[in-house]
C-alpha cells in the first residue's frame, strides 16, 4: 500500500470518528453547561446532579443520531476500507 493512499485513508478515518462523536459530545457539553448553570444559581453541589442529565442528554440524543452514525461507518467502509482489502 503506497504512503499517500495510507495517510489517506487514516485521515478519512479520524474525520468520520469526529463526524460521529460531534453529536454525542455536543448533547455532553451542552447539559453540563446547563447543569452547571444551574448548580451556580442555585449553589446546589451535588455530583449526582451533573450525572443523570448528561447520561439522559446522551442517551437520547445517541438514540436519535444512531441511523446517521451507522450510515456514515458503513459508507466509509464500503467505499473505502473494503476495496483497500479487495486490493482496489
Amino acid at each position: 500500500m503506497p504512503e499517500a493512499v495510507f495517510y489517506d485513508t487514516l485521515r478519512a478515518g479520524l474525520w468520520i470518528a469526529v463526524l460521529i462523536s460531534l453529536p454525542i459530545l455536543t448533547a455532553a457539553l451542552v447539559a453540563g453547561l446547563v447543569v452547571g448553570l444551574f448548580q451556580a444559581l442555585t449553589s446546589i453541589q451535588e455530583m449526582t446532579l451533573t450525572f443523570v442529565p448528561k447520561l439522559a442528554a446522551i442517551l437520547v440524543v445517541y438514540w436519535v443520531s444512531m441511523s446517521f452514525m451507522t450510515r456514515t461507518l458503513t459508507t466509509f467502509f464500503d467505499g473505502t476500507i473494503i476495496p483497500l482489502i479487495a486490493g482496489g
